[in-house]
């Protein structure tokens, strides 16, 4: 899959951009804040109908003006496809493929894979359990829509539970009624979870091992109060009814997993340095790309946003290796160094475009080399 165009109009500090993309490798150069990581960023909105960033919807519009559009054009299983989406202020979001509407976003999700490496993913180390939980449930929604159905009904059935808990509700047989629909989401979201992590896990160690190169072992591991068993959640509400009325929220079921990342059997947030943390968690992302190839059958967007900060030169050099390849496809990729982007067009040796980024404009840089 690839995207072969995309129009921009007030999108974040973007006024206007029409930019027609390289199959293989598209560059952006330019510093800090100029709007680099907002253009990878429109791409993004496109294929998952919100910001990378997790801004709401009215923050994403540029400053002054009253609505936004996109419009990407893709080449999908070899038919030609268009995404488009409007937002307007006080209106109800637009996200439309093929210029029919979409009833429920979350039909979108999946259907144009993608997978973004930024300097936000050090969150996933260092961050609460509740990032690398989204980081789960972003990758497992795009490979399984029924994930993705289980996740909507378990958030709503929580939702119910802990207003219930909040309003001092006593009557068990509610209770009941609705921890039912918890208890058959819990075990679908955790199944679909274990399994992910043991697949994830088998892709992500060579990957590792690849940018890294200094016998170090990764590891990935479920933590939950379901891990041991996915059909436990109904005793376990039960165990737990009393102190959830005290606390007013529900204290057990996979809204609570976290996803433990382990380096030489060690926890990465206190054992790893910065160029270990960054190699992890790019090769987290690179994982979760071939991860996706392989349940949608055809190759994903893949979004390399400041990718080679924190990296000592011998890890930017294994990592540039396998960016330039056939391996990924249609690679996006940003930096405020032009000798890696330098680097990376003269190993891919295949057709490339880049562009200087300022102040939101895209200007096409076509000097031989870049």
């Amino acid at each position: 899959m690839r995207i072969n165009t995309l129009a921009a109009t007030n999108f974040k500090n973007i006024a206007d951009a029409r930019l027609e993309f390289s199959p293989k490798t598209n560059c952006f150069l330019g510093d800090n804040g100029m709007g680099k990581s907002n253009l990878l960023d429109a791409i993004y909105y496109l294929s998952f109908c919100k910001s990378f960033s997790g801004l709401p919807d009215s923050s994403v519009m540029r400053l002054g003006e009253e609505f936004t559009t996109l419009r990407g054009t893709y080449l999908r299983r070899g038919v030609d496809e268009e995404v488009t989406v409007g937002l307007q202020a006080a209106r109800r979001k637009s996200v439309r493929r093929g210029g029919k509407e979409y009833e429920r976003l979350s039909a979108h999700i999946g259907v144009f894979p993608l997978v973004m490496v930024s300097p936000a993913d050090q969150e996933l180390v260092s961050g609460s359990g509740e990032e690398r939980r989204r980081f789960m449930d972003q990758v497992v929604s795009q490979a399984d829509p029924v994930y993705l159905d289980h996740l909507i009904r378990y958030d709503r059935a929580l939702s119910q539970r802990n207003r219930m808990l909040r309003d001092r509700v006593v009557d068990h047989t509610l209770y009941e009624a609705l921890e039912l629909t918890l208890a058959r989401s819990a075990a679908y979201i955790t199944r679909a979870r274990l399994r992910w992590v043991e697949e994830l896990t088998e892709i992500f160690r060579p990957i590792y091992a690849s940018i890294a190169a200094d016998g170090e072992v990764p590891a990935l591991e479920l933590k939950g109060h379901l891990a041991a068993d996915p059909e436990a959640l109904p005793e376990l509400l039960d165990q737990c009814r009393r102190h959830d009325e005290m606390v007013g929220h529900t204290s057990v079921g996979p809204h609570r997993d976290d996803l433990s990342l382990w380096l030489n059997r060690l926890p990465v947030r206190r054992a790893a340095s910065q160029g270990q943390c960054k190699s992890y968690t790019v090769a987290l992302r690179l994982a979760q790309w071939t991860f996706l190839e392989q349940s949608a059958g055809f190759k994903p967007l893949l979004l390399l946003d400041d990718v080679f900060d924190k990296l000592d030169a011998r890890r930017v050099e294994r990592l540039m290796e396998m960016v330039s390849g056939d391996r990924f496809g249609q690679i996006f990729v940003t930096d405020t160094n032009r000798g890696h982007l330098d680097a990376i067009m003269e190993r891919s040796g295949g057709e490339h475009r880049s562009w200087l980024v300022e102040n939101g404009a895209f200007t096409p840089n076509n000097q031989p080399g870049v």
